[in-house]
């Protein structure tokens, strides 16, 4: 059994102006130890899916479909059973740190608090513990840096208390949402070294929320393309970046610059994304799409399984170009160079 089954879930929100239907219709699963990467422009819903699953939505969002976390279904529980879940099986990683810490409480009681909320820990074992947890995610002198102030942390530092704070105790899954935001390339390739460090050591499933390609390339083992609130592909990463079935992949690809194109101009996909508060009836990415049809504007496509356990939601039909699979060993370095922008 999968750690996590999202089934069909849709999420709305009711505003002055009417209903903006933030995902409709979303179905994936998420297996123990893995790592899926969620991946769409601003506004595709890819935060609000994940939202969902911990009842973190505003009050004025409406949830519908099924979200089962070892089983159990987690649409409808009630605040404190969802209190329950959220740090003690479900941890999350916000994508800002400095919003997400608060300014006026030094670390050490920040993080002392999650414990002796939910693990009944003393203010002594709660802090020892904190200490431990801050030497985990490569923080230099915790014992000493711990009852700093949040302001007194770099942001990549600020985010590995974030992290800390999000494994204390010990989850089964890890949300992380945009971890990597506002933080230089070098920091960014440090964070997400030590996440899959810690998932290595710590067995934990993690759904990694980014814009950045090449993040997704070197630490999902699966992706899933979203756009308009709903799921254009998904698949293993690196059958997603090697042989992409959705025009919308392709764009988000052919996007990337790459040091070996001579040309001088940047590709960028035409159009805007669609507005949610009046859906197009047909495919969301219709409009944008120079492949498509009056069936594509008419209505919206099925997702279609496609070799293995790929999935696509598209009405052009696809035929994958034959290619010589690579050695395992090396298809995810050639891959990783690849989004990174490196020649190969």
């Amino acid at each position: 059994m999968s750690l996590l089954q999202v089934e069909n879930l849709s999420v709305s929100f009711s505003t002055p102006e009417g209903s903006v239907k933030a995902v409709s219709g979303l179905s994936y699963t998420v297996e123990k130890g893995a790592t899926l990467g969620i991946v769409g422009e601003s506004g595709s819903g890819k935060s609000q899916s994940v939202f969902a699953i911990l009842g973190l939505l505003a009050n004025n969002a409406q949830v519908s479909g099924s979200i089962k976390f070892n089983g159990r279904e987690l649409i409808g529980l009630s605040e404190q059973e969802l209190n329950r879940i959220r740090s003690k099986e479900i941890g999350i990683i916000f994508q800002d740190p400095m919003t997400s810490l608060n300014p006026f409480m030094r670390v050490s009681d920040q993080l002392s608090e999650v414990l002796m909320h939910h693990k009944g820990m003393s203010k002594k074992d709660a802090l020892n513990e904190a200490v431990r947890m801050l030497d985990a995610v490569r923080i230099p002198q915790a014992r000493e840096r711990v009852n700093m102030y949040p302001h007194e942390f770099s942001g990549g530092m600020r985010q590995r208390v974030m992290i800390a704070m999000s494994l204390l105790c010990n989850p089964q899954m890890l949300i992380a949402d945009e971890p990597t935001t506002a933080l230089d390339v070098t920091v960014q390739a440090q964070i997400m070294h030590l996440l899959k460090e810690l998932q290595r050591e710590l067995s934990i499933s993690i759904i990694l929320i980014t814009h950045d390609l090449g993040i997704v390339a070197g630490a999902c083992d699966h992706t899933m393309i979203m756009y308009g609130g709903r799921m254009m592909e998904y698949g293993s990463t690196l059958d997603i970046f090697k042989t992409p079935s959705h025009p919308y992949t392709q764009g988000l690809l052919k996007a990337i610059p790459r040091p070996d194109d001579e040309s001088d101009e940047l590709y960028s996909i035409p159009g805007n994304p669609p507005n949610l508060l009046n859906p197009p009836a047909g495919c969301p990415f219709a409009e944008r799409c120079c492949e498509a049809g009056e069936q594509c504007e008419a209505r919206a496509p099925a997702l279609e399984a496609l070799s293995g356990a790929r999935l696509r939601a598209c009405h052009k039909p696809w035929t994958p170009p034959h290619r010589k699979e690579p050695p395992a060993a090396g298809a995810r370095l050639e891959l990783e160079a690849g989004v990174r922008g490196d020649v190969i």
